[in-house]
């Protein structure tokens, strides 16, 4: 295998299009598909289903991208510092964001980005803490913020404060005049959470275990916007960081209020892969991203406690 083969594979993988590969390689589409093929013959083992959608990984072609695409990203990032050496910064930077903070700062954030570093391709991408930290081991994604708590996740993991969590309910739920509720009392009402496997449902499932309490949710969403919108719907209450939901806030679509001690928090870090030496660029956006986090503190829009 050599890594002009290996890239081609990764590149096709995400794509799921040789034509896209191509146009993003800019590569001839026969150049590729025979690289393709070559990979194939060396490792006697099919890497892709073809049919009319595009490339379809097979088991094969699995078990290479999670073996290789964090060797792919990191010899990449070597090429961009040293061609950027001594000159603007440049390379891509791959950012996970829980949904949470990125409606809050990812506008923010690609802003300052393209005006401080134009030389720098940012990709961010929003998803729960779980699939986050699958991606970070695979080494697909090079750093991300995520919801705690980080311990025993084999990341090198940074501490970036605490978030409060309100409780969220529709307009003319009560919520607004009542301004604080009891845990208790919320967690006996009608729920519409995240599924099992996402760190807020955790929490949750934590505060009521402590007091014995059982969870109605009849509706889970794994889209925080679909989320939001259900409670907008007065299918239930959810809990969520006020920043989140500020906007909606603003414009009535969701009333707020603030929960008793002790009300739940969640703890939120700057994760990236183990032992990544990490390129120019993943330094910059890692300070980039701080600065962005204690502006928004600053000015008022996100109520973080700062580690």
């Amino acid at each position: 295998m050599d890594f002009r083969q290996l890239r081609t594979f990764s590149c096709v993988a995400e794509l799921g299009s040789l034509s896209k590969a191509s146009d993003t390689l800019r590569v001839a589409q026969p150049a590729l598909s025979r690289q393709i093929k070559l990979l194939e013959h060396e490792l006697r083992a099919e890497l892709f289903t073809r049919n009319g959608r595009g490339m379809v990984l097979t088991e094969a072609g699995r078990l290479l991208l999670s073996r290789t695409a964090g060797i792919v990203r990191q010899i990449d990032q070597i090429r961009d510092d040293i061609q950027s050496s001594g000159g603007a910064p440049s390379g891509r930077v791959v950012l996970g964001l829980v949904p949470t903070v990125s409606c809050v700062i990812s506008a923010r954030l690609a802003r300052r980005t393209v005006e401080s570093y134009p030389g720098i391709s940012l990709c961010i991408v929003e998803s729960y803490s779980g699939h986050l930290i699958e991606w970070l081991h695979r080494g697909e994604m090079d750093l991300a913020v995520i919801y705690g708590p980080a311990v025993d996740l084999h990341l090198t993991v940074h501490g970036l404060g605490r978030d409060n969590i309100v409780a969220v309910g529709p307009r003319g739920s009560g919520l607004a005049q009542k301004k604080r509720v009891d845990i208790g009392w919320l967690l006996r009402q009608r729920l519409v959470l995240p599924s099992h496997s996402h760190g807020l449902r955790a929490l949750i499932e934590r505060a009521a275990a402590k007091r014995k309490s059982k969870l109605n949710v009849q509706i889970e969403a794994d889209s925080f916007r679909v989320l939001t919108s259900l409670v907008e719907e007065g299918l239930g209450y959810t809990l969520l960081p006020p920043s989140s939901v500020r906007h909606e806030v603003a414009e009535g679509r969701l009333e707020t209020a603030a929960i008793s001690k002790p009300a739940p928090m969640r703890e939120l870090a700057i994760a990236s892969p183990i032992d990544h030496p990490g390129s120019n660029a993943i330094t910059l956006m890692t300070s980039l991203l701080r600065d962005e986090i204690n502006a928004c503190r600053e000015e008022g829009l996100w109520d973080i406690k700062l580690a």
